[in-house]
């Protein structure tokens, strides 16, 4: 790493460590205790009641007549969320500089305490779309395998305020993703289905507030680095979690092709990306930052146009074409 970005992510780290007891503070307001959180089998068959096959039935039945396109951004979906491990370990590599994962330091403690919350979000979408008989599970598992085999960037160069940027754009991203699913779960009328999408899409949107929060202020302490950071991060683009999971597949363009569902649906679009950036604009207060030096000033100017940009992308974009993954079952049952 150049001396000069060295020194810089030294600085950073500093500042995100002078906040460290506004997050112990966040942990305790926003995250909810094991006992007390929903967990998935809330919202699954209970294989210990002996009507349990029944459960399993209307399920399946709710579940078969969701469109394929549907299923499909669900399982990507999913298995996005079931990469958790990677997102730990890189979250821990940036802002644990203890070196011990027991720490009760604010960071260390959020990062294990966010990633249980998570961890049901994977759990809960496996075992309902494992139940339903939509997937080919095999294919799916060596997806989820690859993906947390290949690992994760989001190419913040070990940065801890362009971590926080990533984060807060993409906590978002993930509950606008989910809440989108919903509404064609309820379409569809798979009102358990839309239930559970709108539970995680809840759990995203406490942890979307939790990080906006913390790097809100990282802007109050320090302006400058905190909007070069986050100009940085919006000209190489948000970096999806799920994006090396075509590496090593059979299907060169497997994350392009899933993203293109979405797209085609409306569960993750170019207009939601444009939509995140003018929010976190607006919320961190970007056009009234004042004392900015030369440099950031141009930043401001970057930023605070960034999102009509992307609209006006979203308006040229052509609906992609009907792309059919190999996430799905070859046979479809009948009842």
């Amino acid at each position: 790493m150049p001396k000069e970005i060295a020194n810089e992510v030294a600085k950073n780290m500093e500042v995100v460590g002078m906040i460290e007891p506004f997050v112990h503070e966040t942990i305790i307001t926003t995250l909810v205790k094991p006992e007390e959180c929903w967990q998935p089998t809330d919202f699954l068959p209970d294989l210990t009641q002996e009507d349990a096959i029944d459960q399993i039935k209307s399920l399946r039945e709710r579940c078969a007549v969701i469109p394929d396109s549907v299923i499909t951004s669900l399982i990507g979906n999913m298995i996005t969320e079931e990469a958790l491990p990677s997102y730990q370990t890189y979250f821990n590599l940036v802002m644990n500089t203890e070196g011990d994962l027991t720490s009760e330091n604010g960071w260390v403690t959020w990062s294990r305490a966010w990633t249980s919350e998570e961890n049901r979000h994977g759990d809960l979408l496996n075992k309902y779309l494992y139940l339903s008989g939509r997937c080919d599970m095999k294919d799916v598992e060596e997806t989820i395998h690859r993906l947390i085999y290949n690992g994760f960037n989001p190419n913040t160069n070990n940065d801890p305020y362009q971590a926080l940027v990533y984060t807060s754009f993409q906590e978002r991203a993930t509950r606008i993703s989910h809440v989108n699913t919903a509404k064609l779960a309820d379409k569809a009328g798979d009102g358990t289905l839309s239930k559970i999408c709108r539970t995680i899409a809840g759990d995203e949107a406490r942890h979307e507030k939790a990080y906006k929060s913390f790097m809100g202020k990282v802007f109050e302490i320090d302006p400058n680095g905190a909007i070069h950071a986050f100009e940085q991060m919006m000209r190489k683009q948000i970096t999806m979690p799920a994006v090396l999971m075509q590496k090593g597949s059979k299907n060169p363009n497997l994350f392009a092709d899933f993203s293109a569902i979405t797209q085609k649906i409306g569960v993750y679009t170019t207009w939601d990306y444009a939509s995140i950036i003018e929010h976190l604009v607006a919320l961190w207060k970007i056009e009234s930052l004042t004392g900015l030096k030369d440099g950031t000033q141009k930043a401001q100017d970057y930023l605070c146009t960034l999102a009509n940009r992307y609209k006006k992308i979203a308006e040229r974009m052509k609906v992609p074409d009907e792309i059919h993954l190999s996430w799905l079952a070859p046979n479809q049952f009948s009842f």
